[in-house]
């Protein structure tokens, strides 16, 4: 089984493939299934031991045998959480995990003007979104930022757009302006609110709406009318549901794409357990 982790600043979200090919040195006869996923807090402040207890949890409640990982692959935007999850890996698991850094085999020329610069769950998801609905493409991530990554025709990861996120512009409001209260993020009943929690609900999700569609909008004028817009990340449905740009919806976009990176750099060479 293969391990994939997408740690965020706000979430970190785990899947656990069932490949069917030992070490997964050959690429399997039937696509792999993903066997489990889960959605957690980050919290750099976790010890080792901590997120080990955390992680064999999951696999128990998810009816998943540790002892049967047999490659782990890490996403993360998140440099002070690195050293601790790769301790996690060696201890509980007893592996050397894959991290997608400069230098890993991708498969996707990255055309940013410091290609370093870009965060690995954007290129993750590129990859994923090119492999499964093709170029040219846009994925928007709903995370704590909300990125809006290009992909050419053939398969280039072109740049992008960084927005705040709608919780991240929720929270600003909430702690910027003393009578406002801080309010969860859902589609009012309708845009002229009569009362203050309506008011602020309707001003978030519309104006978050306006600004997805408006930056897309203006992508795919230059990439092309037969661009694909794919969402990602925690609040992809709410918004996706009305944009009208946004065709797909894929809540799992990122886990596949660690899944076909980690294929890609162990095509010739199995990874090694820790030693």
């Amino acid at each position: 089984m293969l391990l994939v982790l997408d740690v965020g600043n706000t979430n970190t979200v785990l899947g656990v493939y069932e490949t069917g090919v030992p070490g997964f040195a050959n690429k399997p006869a039937a696509a792999p299934r993903l066997l489990a996923h889960w959605r957690v807090a980050t919290v750099m402040t976790h010890t080792v031991d901590e997120y080990g207890v955390l992680f064999r949890n999951l696999f128990a409640i998810g009816k998943v045998e540790a002892a049967d990982v047999r490659g782990i692959i890490i996403s993360s935007v998140v440099p002070p959480m690195d050293a601790t999850l790769k301790e996690v890996c060696e201890r509980y698991f007893n592996l050397k995990p894959l991290l997608v850094e400069p230098g890993i085999k991708t498969g996707m020329p990255v055309l940013y003007e410091n290609p370093q610069e870009v965060g690995a769950d954007r290129i993750v998801n590129g990859v994923a979104a090119f492999e499964k609905y093709g170029g040219p493409c846009v994925v928007v991530d709903f995370g704590t930022a909300t990125t809006f990554d290009a992909v050419s025709r053939k398969g280039e990861y072109m740049g992008g757009v960084i927005a705040p996120g709608i919780g991240i512009s929720a929270q600003a409001l909430f702690e910027n302006a003393a009578r406002l209260p801080f309010v969860d993020i859902r589609k009012p009943a309708k845009v002229i609110a009569t009362n203050t929690v309506e008011s602020i609900r309707a001003g978030l999700f519309y104006g978050y709406l306006g600004l997805v569609d408006g930056i897309l909008a203006r992508l795919i004028a230059e990439l092309g009318t037969d661009t694909r817009v794919i969402a990602t990340g925690g609040l992809a449905r709410l918004i996706g549901e009305h944009s009208r740009h946004i065709k797909d919806v894929d809540d799992l976009l990122t886990l596949e794409g660690l899944r076909i990176i980690w294929e890609r750099n162990t095509v010739v060479q199995k990874q090694k357990p820790a030693s």
